[in-house]
């Protein structure tokens, strides 16, 4: 990961916009650099995976114009040699290097052409205008408020914003900005037709997509590992990773001390794909102790993203403490396309493609949001093949009749497609677990207690009424809201609100974002 901002215009408060940037050093432990574009400012700490030469340092500059991106641009090398072939020079092996000559013939139209997760702000020196753009989901963060003389911020985080402007949002995925409007440049949620293949084709084609996005994410000058939960998810993108590999790759789980459900599913994954494979073990006072820094991190207040966010922050701060290794390739994403155990209940085809459009433009908010955060901020970078644009935009457009579970077994499509040795058949058939809940149940059990034991009824309610964004439900929720709040007062607007099961659904009316509480979590949780 690396970190960029950038300030639109005369900078009001120098040592306030120092101070924020440097508050996101981590996620570019490398190098630094802050350099005068027009009447502003571009920032960019680097954390060096693609270009490791000193040529490979943003901002980047052409003619007067400048550019920081947080990004990898998958396929550059064809583009670079296009514009070679344009009398374009290139001094780094960076990816995005390619970003200002790219601008100067194509305008903000590229955007759409890059296969890629990036967020990116440019400066045009003949123009005078800053413009910025955000990858299709999300997948890189980026931020944007304005300061007392109504000049726009943008920075990768909203940490780096603090005392420099009043009100922090996301930048919309899909979305650039420019001449002050944010115009979408692709909606991935949005289907125009969609495609009716037959099953074999199908899964056919979710096998080579899915494929083809791990092999293009392998590609790294710095060292690649693996999360590996058990779960199907990452499991297959292990599996397939594995293939490509010509050595066995790194792959790392982790698990509670007592009750750990995904270690030993981890670990027949890690024998069956030769993996050289890591366990961390972690206990009741490593979550509690980390639970007001995990928050900080994050910036959100959802319950469900820091549940998550325990484990895989102490996994990823256990990789960065331990090994050299400086990037890192998880399973977030699938879900949202191929369903959870809360989409089981969906009324209709039509309903659980809606819910599925829903979660994908919202998701930026959530499960992307939580696996950036706790890798970036050990000085790792997240890749997420499950999120590769073709494949997406790919299992979107399948018709909604194949996605829902009328099979009997979530993500049928998607096991159906691995079948033939990929995995152990145990794992690729296996009941879902989710992740918070597979550390072990007594991680989300041990949270929920100590928030039980902070708040009498009367200080519950009290304190709740507080809020009337988001409000507070449980005792859980109103302690990450009060701790929200204390790293970022009167900010919750950043997320719109909590990550749940649709409780207009039958079946889906809880208060526990837990899979636990749903009637057909069943054998999931052994």
């Amino acid at each position: 990961m690396c970190s960029i901002i950038g300030y639109c215009g005369p900078v009001a408060d120098l040592e306030a916009f120092q101070r924020g940037f440097g508050r996101t050093r981590s996620r570019g432990p490398d190098d630094s650099r802050v350099v005068p574009a027009g009447e502003g400012l571009l920032g960019f700490h680097r954390l060096a995976i693609m270009g490791l030469t000193p040529e490979g340092m943003q901002p980047f500059e052409l003619e007067g114009s400048w550019a920081v991106c947080n990004g990898e641009i998958y396929g550059f090398e064809k583009l670079k040699r296009e514009l070679e072939e344009k009398g374009y020079t290139f001094r780094s092996g960076s990816d995005c290097e390619i970003l200002l000559p790219l601008y100067r013939e194509y305008g903000v139209e590229m955007f759409a052409m890059l296969d890629a997760e990036f967020a990116c702000i440019l400066y045009d020196g003949q123009t005078g205008e800053f413009i910025a753009a955000r990858d299709p989901i999300g997948i890189r963060p980026l931020y944007y408020g304005y300061d007392s003389a109504g000049t726009i911020l943008f920075a990768s985080e909203p940490k780096n914003l603090l005392g420099l402007t009043e009100r922090m949002m996301p930048f919309p995925p899909g979305h650039y900005y420019k001449d002050g409007r944010f115009v979408r440049y692709r909606d991935i949620a949005r289907v125009d037709r969609f495609c009716y293949d037959g099953l074999e084709e199908v899964c056919r084609n979710i096998r080579e997509k899915l494929v083809a996005g791990v092999e293009k994410r392998l590609v790294s000058d710095a060292k690649v590992g693996f999360l590996l939960s058990g779960g199907l998810d990452s499991s297959l993108v292990c599996a397939i990773a594995a293939r490509q590999s010509k050595t066995p790759i790194k792959t790392f789980a982790i698990g509670m001390d007592t009750d750990a459900i995904d270690l030993k599913y981890a670990r027949q994954v890690a024998d069956y794909i030769g993996s050289d494979h890591t366990e961390v073990i972690i206990t009741r006072e490593d979550v509690l102790s980390s639970l007001e820094r995990v928050v900080e991190l994050l910036g959100t207040y959802d319950i469900t993203t820091i549940r998550a966010s325990m484990g895989m922050y102490l996994l990823c701060r256990a990789i960065h403490e331990q090994t050299d290794i400086r990037v890192l390739l998880t399973g977030e994403i699938s879900d949202e396309l191929f369903g959870y155990k809360y989409t089981d209940f969906a009324p209709s085809p039509r309903a659980f493609q809606e819910e599925a459009e829903k979660r994908l433009r919202e998701l930026h908010m959530y499960d992307v949001l939580r696996a950036d955060r706790c890798i970036s901020v050990n000085s790792l970078e997240a890749r997420v093949p499950f999120g590769d644009l073709d494949f997406v935009e790919y299992v979107m457009a399948i018709d909604p009749k194949r996605k829902v579970n009328t099979y009997g077994k979530g993500k049928y499509l998607l096991r159906k497609a691995f079948e033939g040795g990929w995995l152990p058949e145990s794992i690729l058939w296996r009941e879902k677990a989710a992740f918070s809940d597979a550390v072990g149940h007594s991680l989300v059990d041990d949270l929920k207690e100590y928030a039980e034991g902070r708040y009498t009824d009367g200080e519950f309610e009290r304190l709740r009424q507080k809020y009337d964004h988001a409000r507070p439900f449980t005792r859980e929720s109103l302690l990450y809201r009060e701790i929200f709040e204390k790293f970022y007062p009167g900010q919750s607007g950043m997320v719109a609100d909590f990550w749940m099961p649709n409780r207009s659904w039958a079946g889906c009316d809880v208060d526990d974002p837990s899979a636990r509480v749903l009637a057909n979590y069943g054998e999931s949780g052994v």
